[in-house]
């Protein structure tokens, strides 16, 4: 049979074997398309799995409200008997939740004020709403709606980072519902240059959904411990950071979207609404640190203090762009002066900075070499995620 192959072939010129399928030119295409969607199926089914133990993970310990065809989420402490404080509202900043800032206030807190904590729209697990949500007029505006669909009728307006574009706005767009206004590290003037790449690609039509579904949620979690600490820099992150606030949140692809939709507008916006400032009657104080390196206090802190009359800052030495977690002995003690009480802030600013740089000592005494041999060093599966 091996003979009689080999002289058919010989006489049709080596012709294949009559038994031996081809490929059409459609079917090949068809191959190569496969070959190539394959691994983005794939990417897109390992992050909608991921996004799913994010919110396993950290589930909605809040409650949807609707304000108007969509859902806000936040968590409600409701007034206690003996309050000594007025209501309060907290708006954490980009890339983060609710948790942020329950974590950094709610015990320090608990027993003394009704409390608001917010997931502002598209984050966390608050719904997006319609396209005015995408700038911090929109989402001051749902927060003022929130606090009266939950019988709030004024409150100190708490925001950090990018919620201090919000708290700007809900007092120049609510002052009725405006007892006072607290800002931390807040983000709230123009600043030279722009934003991060990721952010542009995340939100261009097709190229951003394949982006958000498929390349975020490995490339956000390789890149979360070193963000989370870089937030706090120079200052030592919480061990458990991570754990309580659930910055992984952000990656579920509307998440992110809506973040980096956020992120794009906001230098347009503040370059017009930072004009306004000077009509905003609340009583203000402004917290920053002097290290902050994801917002220039030079520029905003500054600048908000310059534009708000009668507004006081207060600068903490040494501190980056968590003084709601370095310094919120110095928060709470502004949250009071709003309300009335007496408190020497500049003077408490200056206790902060003595107690941090104590714990700064010890932390540096703790981590000099030790004149023992060293054990061997063991590197974990942990060490070497980055």
């Amino acid at each position: 049979m091996a003979h009689n192959f080999r002289i058919e072939r010989e006489r049709c010129g080596g012709c294949p074997p009559q038994d031996v399928p081809q490929l059409s030119l459609v079917e090949i295409m068809l191959a190569e398309v496969s070959a190539l969607l394959a691994p983005l199926a794939a990417a897109i089914g390992y992050s909608t799995y991921k996004a799913r133990q994010f919110e396993h993970a950290y589930p909605n310990i809040g409650e949807l409200t609707d304000v108007g065809g969509y859902r806000m989420n936040a968590v409600h402490v409701e007034r206690p008997e003996n309050a000594d404080l007025p209501a309060l509202v907290f708006i954490h900043g980009a890339s983060g939740n609710l948790l942020d800032q329950v974590v950094a206030f709610r015990a320090a807190l608990e027993g003394r004020a009704e409390m608001l904590f917010v997931d502002r729209p598209g984050h966390g697990y608050s719904e997006r709403g319609g396209p005015e949500n995408a700038v911090p007029s929109g989402q001051a505006d749902a927060i003022a709606r929130l606090m009266e669909k939950r019988g709030i009728g004024k409150a100190i307006i708490v925001g950090h980072s990018f919620g201090g574009a919000i708290t700007a706005a809900f007092g120049l767009r609510h002052p009725d519902k405006t007892a006072g206004l607290l800002f931390l590290a807040p983000a709230t003037h123009p600043w030279p240059g722009g934003i991060d790449w990721y952010y542009h690609v995340a939100t261009v039509p097709i190229v951003g959904w394949l982006f958000n579904h498929a390349i975020v949620v490995p490339l956000g979690l390789s890149r979360l411990e070193r963000g989370t600490l870089n937030v706090f820099r120079p200052n030592p992150r919480p061990a458990d950071y991570i754990e309580k606030t659930g910055p992984s949140l952000v990656l579920r692809p509307s998440a992110f979207h809506n973040n980096a939709a956020d992120f794009k507008r906001l230098l347009a916006y503040v370059k017009k609404q930072s004009l306004l400032y000077s009509q905003i009657t609340a009583p203000t104080v402004i917290i920053t640190g002097d290290r902050d390196e994801i917002v220039w206090e030079h520029l905003h802190s500054r600048g908000l203090a310059r534009d708000i009359s009668g507004s006081e800052l207060v600068t903490v030495s040494g501190v980056g762009h968590k003084p709601d977690y370095l310094a919120t002995d110095v928060a709470i003690a502004a949250i009071e002066k709003l309300a009335g009480k007496p408190r020497d802030l500049q003077a408490i600013a200056r206790r902060a900075e003595e107690r941090l740089a104590a714990a700064s000592r010890d932390q540096r005494a703790a981590a000099a070499p030790s004149l023992e041999p060293a054990a061997p060093h063991v590197f974990s599966d942990a060490q070497n995620t980055l």
